[in-house]
């Protein structure tokens, strides 16, 4: 009788990561329409602009059926740590112009097959900037990811091109951002990292819309809107599913985002399904998995270990 709630609260959570995932595959495909017409700087600023104007109704809506729409608001952006919020938000647009623009000039699945490499980065970055212990296993899950993303760009073969390095420096700087949400998440719900996160990156992504300015016409309208509508969607499914279940339950699932758009790559872009890419792809997934899997289980162990660990808090 137990097992029913928690059978479903993890299959609502499946639901939530799938939805998330589909939203991310569908900006993507809309990203790469817009940029048939519209500078990435432009496609970036829009994304930020229309997916703040998305999330605010979204966050404010409970507060607006209590009554308490201001005070729920104030609540939200209180923070202490917005230094902070200015150096991630600043770093997360760099990365975020490498990303659409890889998306823009690279075929689909592999722009979105390297893009997943970013938590193989976060795993070293963990290292090096947080001081975190990764022990053998993980170690040989990153090795093993390093070789899945050598094997889409292929740096050896004719095929290989420079602008797969900009996906593959987007995923470095995205692990770089996961850093640092880690830290903001510290003392910051994932409302206020979300919201101070839009605020700024609106902000921050004009200067550069500005100055590739093209004044988008038609179609390109309703893709610049639903890369925004989108992607706030995407981003909220996506912190709900990890607060129901777990990480490495949920993780193979976000792959189903590198089946939408290699089939909208061959429908839409004529882009040729690459096996080089989709073998790349399996050994990220597998290492990316794994990974997660491991810290799911550290972080479990984590747990279970705090009312010793709080005796000795210099352990």
């Amino acid at each position: 009788m137990s097992a029913g709630p928690a059978a479903n609260l993890q299959l609502r959570a499946a639901g939530l990561m799938l939805a998330s995932t589909v939203a991310f595959g569908l900006m993507a495909i809309c990203i790469r329409l817009a940029s048939r017409t519209e500078p990435v700087a432009e496609i970036a600023f829009f994304r930020n602009l229309f997916g703040l104007l998305a999330l605010l109704p979204l966050l404010l809506w409970p507060a607006m059926r209590a009554g308490a729409p201001g005070a729920h608001l104030r609540g939200v952006l209180r923070t202490t740590q917005l230094r902070r919020y200015f150096i991630r938000c600043l770093i997360g647009v760099v990365s975020m112009w490498m990303g659409f623009w890889a998306i823009a000039h690279l075929p689909l699945a592999q722009a979105v097959s390297l893009a997943y490499s970013s938590p193989i980065f976060v795993t070293v970055a963990a290292v090096l900037l947080l001081g975190e212990r990764v022990r053998l296993r993980r170690w040989l899950a990153v090795i093993a990811g390093f070789i899945g993303v050598l094997v889409i760009v292929r740096p050896w073969s004719h095929a290989f091109t420079a602008a797969s390095l900009v996906a593959v420096a987007a995923a470095v700087i995205t692990a770089i951002v996961a850093i640092q949400i880690k830290q903001l998440s510290r003392e910051d719900g994932s409302d206020t990292i979300v919201l101070w996160t839009y605020l700024f990156w609106v902000p921050m992504s004009l200067p550069a819309a500005l100055w590739f300015w093209h004044s988008p016409q038609g179609m390109a309208w309703l893709w610049l809107v639903l890369s925004g509508v989108l992607g706030t969607f995407g981003q909220l499914l996506w912190t709900r599913a990890l607060k129901l279940g777990e990480v490495s339950a949920l993780t193979p699932i976000s792959f189903v985002q590198l089946v939408i758009v290699t089939v909208a790559g061959w429908l839409w872009f004529d882009e040729a399904i690459d096996r080089w890419t989709m073998v790349g792809a399996g050994i990220i997934f597998a290492a990316t998995a794994y990974i997660a899997h491991r810290e799911a289980m550290l972080a479990q162990q984590h747990r279970s270990n705090a009312p010793s660990e709080a005796v000795e808090p210099g352990t």
